[in-house]
């Protein structure tokens, strides 16, 4: 039980880097663009130039990133696998491809950073092109990974709670139509909808009030109502 308790406390301060990694990223690195930040600066290359601390501490945070994300299933998977194996475990997949896909994004940056170091010499075509190209797999990176799979993965984890009860129901509930929402929006994305920012609200501050809960409270002891996994 002890173990437990500690398991949840520290899966929920994960939730909370998780969320804030991605916000904190467009303070230092808003220049690039992307869904919160818009519209790239086109002086984006220079800027990263005369940049290169800001630029590492988003590499930072992105690591603290990924690492939050690849361990909130470890965490988890535990107490999830009472529910269901099979559950647990497709959680535990959608956020490890999270994570790797959030490393993705952040080999990129390094990339655009060592380019915008050596532009002695270099075409500005061919510095535009690389770097157009880079800021490309940066962003589908983030909208296959903490886009779509993470938007996936709320879906397993709140519908395993809905039906345990081991957090209030309107919780779950919360987090189960912000999921589908943010799942929507990402989707949207692809096709080039923009500008849909606020409807990623509900899932964030439901995923804080989670994360609260988890760290003050935890899981309620309930029956499950579904075969334990043996």
């Amino acid at each position: 039980m002890r173990s437990e308790k500690l398991n949840l406390r520290i899966a929920g301060v994960l939730f909370i880097l998780a969320t804030a990694a991605p916000i904190l990223t467009t303070v230092f690195v808003g220049f690039l663009g992307g869904s919160i930040a818009g519209v790239t600066n086109p002086e984006y290359i220079h800027i990263m130039a005369v940049s290169e601390k800001q630029v590492m501490i988003t590499v930072m945070i992105e690591l603290v990133w990924a690492l939050s994300v690849i361990g909130i299933p470890i965490m988890l998977f535990a107490k999830l696998k009472e529910y269901d194996l099979n559950l647990a475990l497709g959680f535990f997949s959608l956020r490890f491809v999270e994570g790797i896909c959030t490393l993705m994004g952040t080999v990129a940056l390094l990339l655009l950073l060592s380019l915008s170091q050596n532009t002695a010499g270099q075409d500005p075509l061919f510095l535009t092109g690389v770097g157009d190209l880079l800021l490309s797999v940066r962003k589908w990176t983030f909208l296959i990974g903490p886009g779509v799979f993470w938007s996936l993965s709320p879906l397993i984890l709140n519908y395993v709670l809905y039906q345990t009860r081991w957090v209030p129901a309107w919780l779950s509930i919360w987090g189960l139509v912000g999921a589908l929402v943010s799942l929507l929006v990402y989707l949207l994305m692809f096709f080039g909808f923009e500008n849909l920012d606020a409807l990623f609200i509900p899932i964030a501050v439901q995923e804080i009030v989670f994360a609260v809960w988890l760290i003050t409270k935890g899981f309620i002891p309930a029956p499950l109502n579904s075969n334990q996994t043996r």
